[in-house]
């Protein structure tokens, strides 16, 4: 019996309630609560009164169901553990706030099978629109075939998937590799290592072009036993210090393409007495606060998650606010530029 009033209590307060118990029309409480002045002031107040007395809240959800749209936005991404997503996440959020629509936000943790598992999720949430970034082990984008079926608009940012038609927000990661290699080189570095993740995602790979072309334009033959790829941990800058120093004939250069990685090196490096820029010169990658904080300050390429958050929030929002069409619209390129700190200038 007491579980049956708990339950009685816990029930939502609907307009048919309110309705009942003033002992007027549905109608008219749903005109009210939009407060449409064909209902008296006097009645809209007696039901706004009820309503705050009994806790009635509105259900937007199903209202903007039966307008078909939900008024949500998918933001789905492989990890939130990182100064740049959520940097990334704040340019998006402000976009979408401003045009009305809430976030829901899913991590794969760099898994496939759960990026896979978000997606349904998602879709069976019915989501207005997804922005997305895959983790390491995606290999296509099946997992999204139900939203582009049903043309709810995806747009991918950073990791993604080129070449199929699909809209991308990303930097010149080719261009961003080459030049933090061609600084070094400009530097004196002669043996650059390259310390990276799974060169199977888009970021990584186009960095990894960009870095052992501009090795072979100086006449420098890449040696892999100069790239370590790892998962971005602090673990992996560790470790690849610790290759590195074993060698008989050391690196004296790095380009990382992740300042938390960079600085986990440099950290590894001096602990085994070495100078940095003397012995080994340092590039990072992402531009994220650390780098200012650590000796030396670290030189990177600045990548701007927030910019890059708000150019993909609104190409979402235009294309479904009819402003544009993401049918027309493949690869937005936002700029970068290689900041020069202290980690890599040798000459003055």
């Amino acid at each position: 019996m007491a579980k049956e009033k708990e339950k009685e209590k816990e029930k939502d307060v609907t307009i048919y309630d309110l309705a009942n118990e003033l002992n007027i029309s549905v109608a008219t409480v749903s005109r009210a609560l939009k407060n449409d002045p064909v209902v008296s002031k006097k009645t809209r107040k007696k039901i706004f009164e009820l309503a705050e007395k009994r806790g009635y809240r509105t259900n937007p959800f199903a209202r903007n169901l039966r307008s078909g749209e939900t008024k949500t936005i998918a933001f789905m991404v492989h990890e939130l553990n990182s100064t740049f997503i959520n940097s990334v996440l704040s340019g998006v959020e402000k976009i979408v706030t401003e045009a009305g629509y809430d976030l829901i936000i899913a991590h794969s943790s760099e898994s496939f099978a759960k990026e896979a598992a978000n997606a349904k999720n998602l879709f069976d949430k019915r989501v207005d629109g997804v922005i997305a970034s895959l983790s390491f082990d995606t290999k296509n984008l099946d997992h999204f075939k139900p939203f582009f079926d049903r043309n709810v608009p995806v747009v991918f940012f950073d990791r993604v998937e080129k070449g199929k038609g699909n809209t991308v927000v990303v930097i010149d990661n080719y261009k961003c590799g080459y030049e933090a290699t061609q600084h070094l080189i400009e530097q004196g570095c002669k043996r650059i290592a390259h310390i990276t993740a799974s060169l199977s995602r888009n970021v990584y790979s186009d960095r990894y072009r960009g870095y052992k072309d501009a090795l072979y334009d100086n006449n420098i033959e890449p040696d892999e036993s100069l790239v370590f790829i790892g998962d971005l941990s602090e673990e992996t800058g560790a470790d690849a210090a610790k290759k590195f120093l074993n060698m008989s004939e050391r690196p004296d250069g790095a380009f990382i393409t992740n300042d938390f990685v960079a600085a986990s090196f440099i950290k590894k490096i001096k602990e085994a007495g070495l100078r940095v820029p003397e012995d080994v010169a340092v590039v990072g990658f992402n531009n994220d606060a650390i780098g200012h904080l650590i000796e030396p300050t670290l030189t990177t390429v600045n990548y701007p998650g927030i910019e890059m958050g708000e150019v993909a929030g609104r190409t979402l929002i235009n294309h479904l606010k009819g402003v544009s069409d993401l049918s027309k619209i493949n690869t937005i390129i936002i700029n970068s530029e290689l900041i020069i700190r202290e980690s890599s200038v040798r000459k003055k």
